[in-house]
């Protein structure tokens, strides 16, 4: 029955915009009223006749090639639009509603799900079917229509790189990006921990989100790097970033990059900041060119 009720979900949203409003008024003034409900109730059969056959179509082809690397459903915007409504009523609670994950869970951000080059729309059905083993990520029922709109519906909020190469030099970027940046980034298994480790980061973001990210760091924080200060009972101030929390304790990674815990029931104060460690690079300090010089040693094998 759940197969049938995915067929009625999809009619549903594909019938949906040719729902039609009209005047009561005019109607009865024009004697039409019944000469509109009919011609309302041919469309609607017409639609539905022609929107079923399409669906049994969906249906038939995705579940027979369950299992192939295809999914059945590519290219259907209508597929992704319903895996969203899928995706919010059934794995919003731990992946978050945009599906970047939520601070307090250890779920992924499945925006990110495609930069892996070992990923493909098969393997994304067989997690979602088969859970994953060891994590809270359970196996699932669904019935594989509905597990190919969630694929789609992945895809296609997946964020994707950088295309193209930097116009930039990679030998004084990787100087640069020692000067600057590696205090608290790493690119391999070089550099500090402070900040989100960059050794993929050009595969993950567009170039413009990275020039933004340097120039204003403070607009778009990270999970697993949100500023915070506390002040412990012995009037200790601990700066640095929050790695968990929940009710009753809180874990940070401080400036001096070590990972430390407290009660919150043992701390002065929480203060959560706005503003980014990182500092602000203008171009007086960082000029367009020596960041495009960084930005193409990240994009680099050196």
């Amino acid at each position: 029955m759940s197969t049938y009720k995915a067929s009625f979900a999809y009619f549903r949203y594909i019938l949906a915009p040719f729902s039609v409003c009209y005047d009561d008024a005019s109607v009865h003034i024009m004697g039409l009223r019944k000469k509109v409900e009919n011609s309302i109730c041919r469309l609607k059969s017409y639609l539905a006749t022609k929107s079923f056959c399409l669906i049994s179509a969906l249906l038939f082809l995705s579940q027979s090639v369950t299992g192939q690397e295809v999914n059945p459903l590519d290219g259907d915007p209508r597929a992704a639009r319903v895996g969203g409504s899928i995706f919010r009523a059934q794995c919003a609670t731990c992946h978050g509603a945009d599906a970047k994950g939520i601070d307090s869970i250890d779920a992924p951000d499945l925006t990110l799900l495609y930069t892996d080059s070992g990923t493909s729309d098969e393997s994304v059905f067989s997690t979602i079917r088969d859970g994953v083993s060891g994590s809270i990520m359970p196996a699932h029922t669904f019935p594989d229509t509905e597990i190919w709109m969630l694929v789609s519906y992945l895809r296609s909020i997946g964020l994707s790189g950088i295309s193209t190469e930097v116009d930039g030099d990679p030998v004084p970027g990787e100087l640069l990006f020692s000067q600057n940046c590696s205090t608290c980034h790493r690119k391999g298994n070089q550099g500090g921990a402070l900040g989100p480790n960059l050794s993929r980061i050009t595969q993950v973001r567009s170039l413009e989100v990275l020039i933004n990210s340097v120039r204003n760091p403070s607009a778009s924080i990270a999970r697993g790097y949100k500023p915070v200060s506390v002040i412990t009972e012995d009037n200790e101030q601990v700066k640095g970033v929050i790695k968990r929390e929940d009710a009753f304790s809180i874990q940070i990674m401080d400036t001096d990059q070590y990972l430390r815990g407290f009660s919150k029931m043992s701390l002065r104060g929480i203060a959560y900041e706005e503003q980014s460690w990182m500092p602000v690079f203008s171009e007086s300090e960082l000029t367009k060119q020596e960041l495009n010089n960084i930005i193409s040693f990240l994009q680099s094998s050196l």
